[in-house]
């Protein structure tokens, strides 16, 4: 065993004194030294309940004759941490998550780990550990919230808080409607409701072999969720007798599985920055391409908020990823899994209750899947768009740039109605380098969704979206604006051509414009000096390669 490191023979007398100090006994030193990773805290919603979840995989990695023993990983919520300085600080939080899972599984030489995560940036960033490790790990999704409910009609927190301010805004509803909406539409404990990027993530996990058949989709604070935290405890034992690791699992098939998947489900847009990430942990590469050739040959066979009008409840209760992996059970790749069973077994067993929440590929709501990729002069390295939360008529689109330099800015001028009709909005600089860390802007497309604007106005971005923002709304523009790229040339009035059935994406000037333009443009100074962020910001590399870190002798 890994540990046999710090715990065999006279030398280690220090060693095993210090784990005496815990409460370990003789006895524990001939068992595998289990690790739980555990991002509990007071502070996230998804997060909250963590601590019963975290007895359940003790008690069952001790009933399998190992010792577990937990530590912390931090955890932001995204929709706190929205519309303010804290932002910045969401997607680099991927990659302290990985860095101190790794720190304290390599200092202590751990046999095998359990990751209990939940949310946008941690479920991603323990993956990412994980396959950099390469020892025996399996990841438990603390669950889904369930949905709100408000005058009889069920509610989410994007449509029901976010949108519900530009609701206001136009005098749609009330100041008191709007509190009673703060005070329903997040229930309780769980992921927020709808597929966007803690849940999407937490279903590809699920799909790419590390997570227990079923775990996706089991609710929050559900008796279900509570053995498949048991079962994972005591599975993890299993896969460090069996060297089953990660890299064995995490194959280009897993991969093309999960992007198969996400495809069909309209996942949330952040995934093309982190399964990316996490492939590149163990030496895989994944384009931007991959992303749009497999969405072009997968249809959308499952339709949650926010583009759709089901919850993540429904999902769970017709079947569930089996139930998905099911309907697509012709598309997938086989590859083995931590609960022991391939993925073509899994999927030859699903079941599916409900045919409206999980379309058969036949029936399906669109021929294609849920995310497009578009290149042009404006993103010659592409950008992202979900377009299964696009209304038809903004599927192509030609538009006057309005353009800001911060998210801020462009939120202002929603804010005071500023923005016309036929716009197309340009928020600039916030790229991972220039933002940094390349903020999501949920805050202005939900207020503009919420003001009805979402069919006469586009939105461009080199920063991100939430996994719960609908409309026209295009981001990971690369090569972002700190970096030069077009983006951080275009001014007030150009015209700008979205086309995304035919995945292009234009500004209307030449080439010798452009460069004319860029001869001028002069690197900006940036925003944050000091800290975490500002040494983030020296090594994090464009959207399209999943916003990954390298040293500058890498580049």
């Amino acid at each position: 065993m890994r540990s046999d490191k710090m715990k065999k023979g006279i030398e280690r007398a220090p060693n095993r004194c210090l784990l005496y100090a815990t409460g370990k006994s003789p006895h524990d030193m001939e068992k595998p030294f289990i690790g739980v990773a555990t991002s509990f805290t007071d502070l996230i919603p998804g997060h909250v309940g963590m601590r019963e979840l975290e007895r359940a995989i003790e008690k069952g990695v001790h009933s399998a004759g190992g010792v577990s023993f937990l530590f912390g990983v931090p955890g932001i919520c995204d929709g706190i941490a929205m519309g303010h300085v804290g932002m910045h600080y969401s997607l680099p939080s991927r990659e302290l998550i990985a860095d101190i899972i790794e720190s304290v599984a390599q200092a202590h030489q751990l046999d095998g780990l359990v990751l209990l995560t939940n949310c946008d940036k941690i479920n991603p960033g323990m993956l990412m550990a994980a396959a950099r490790l390469d020892i025996p790990s399996i990841v438990v999704t603390a669950g889904p919230m369930m949905a709100g409910n408000y005058e009889t009609k069920r509610r989410s927190l994007v449509r029901d808080t976010f949108e519900a301010v530009g609701n206001l805004q136009q005098k749609k509803i009330n100041v008191k409607k709007l509190k009673d909406l703060e005070l329903t539409a997040c229930p309780g404990e769980g992921s927020c409701s709808g597929m966007y990027t803690a849940n999407t993530t937490a279903c590809l996990i699920e799909v790419l072999g590390m997570s227990y058949v079923g775990c996706a989709t089991a609710l929050a604070g559900s008796a279900k969720k509570k053995r498949i935290a048991y079962l994972s405890g005591e599975r993890v034992v299993s896969l460090v007798k069996q060297h089953l690791t990660p890299k064995r699992i995490l194959t280009k098939e897993a991969f093309n599985n999960a992007i198969t998947v996400d495809m069909a489900l309209s996942g949330s847009t952040n995934t093309i920055l982190h399964l990316p990430a996490i492939a590149n942990e163990i030496g895989i590469e994944i384009s931007l391409k991959k992303f749009d050739e497999i969405s072009k040959r997968t249809p959308q066979i499952v339709s949650i908020r926010p583009g759709g009008e089901y919850f993540m409840e429904d999902l769970e209760y017709a079947g569930g990823i089996p139930g998905v992996l099911f309907a697509l059970k012709d598309k997938m790749k086989d590859n083995p899994t931590v609960s022991g069973r391939s993925i073509k077994v899994i999927a030859r067993e699903g079941i599916v209750y409900d045919n409206d929440v999980i379309r058969s590929t036949r029936k399906a709501y669109r021929k294609e899947g849920g995310i497009a990729v578009l290149y042009g002069n404006l993103a010659p390295d592409g950008c992202v768009v979900k377009q299964a939360a696009v209304g038809e008529k903004m599927m192509k689109f030609t538009g006057n740039a309005r353009v800001f330099d911060s998210e801020e800015k462009a939120m202002q001028a929603i804010m005071e109605k500023k923005i016309k009709k036929g716009e197309i909005i340009i928020i600039r600089y916030e790229g991972p380098r220039g933002g940094p860390g390349m903020r999501e802007m949920l805050s202005p497309t939900s207020a503009l969704m919420g003001m009805g604007m979402g069919n006469s106005v586009a939105l461009i971005t080199d920063g991100r979206f939430s996994g719960g923002t609908r409309g026209p709304c295009i981001g990971h523009v690369s090569p972002e604006a700190a970096l030069g790229g077009t983006i951080a040339i275009v001014k007030d009035g150009d015209v700008i051509n979205i086309d995304i059935p035919n995945r292009t994406i234009n500004i209307r000037l030449t080439s010798t414009d452009i460069d004319v333009r860029k001869a001028k443009w002069k690197e900006p100074v940036l925003k944050i000096k000091k800290g975490w962020l500002a040494r983030y910001s020296q090594v994090v590399q464009s959207a399209n390669t999943g916003a990954i870190l390298k040293l500058p002798k890498e580049k």
